[in-house]
């Protein structure tokens, strides 16, 4: 079994920065694909960010050139940096290990106008 557990979350206003991060832990006998997701209220989860083991991240349109995603294989962690924050960034992001196969619970991201 996999743990993934989320970190980060919080209250800042818009055109603050926020830095998530997301360890995985447990069972794990190969480094796999990571990628945070995001739910805002009333909306369906949708991808922000991925990355592979080795190679090119991916960004949704709305926060290419403001978030980054990074991380570090040795410590099976991800990192997402993100910059001038806006209210519709507003949600709970969800952070994924495995192409979908493990979860975190979440980390609530609340930008004030």
């Amino acid at each position: 079994q996999v743990q993934v557990v989320e970190s980060g979350g919080g209250l800042v206003q818009a055109g603050g920065s926020l830095r998530l991060s997301c360890a995985a832990s447990g069972s794990i006998f190969m480094i796999k694909h990571m990628a945070w997701y995001r739910q805002a209220p009333g909306k369906e989860r949708e991808l922000v960010a991925s990355i592979p083991p080795l190679g090119v991240a991916y960004y949704a349109g709305s926060v290419k050139g403001r978030y980054t995603i990074s991380r570090d294989n040795a410590r099976n962690t991800v990192y997402l940096q993100m910059n001038n924050l806006k209210p519709e960034d507003t949600a709970v992001y969800y952070c994924n290990y495995g192409s979908g196969e493990y979860w975190g619970q979440g980390t609530q991201v609340t930008v004030s106008s």
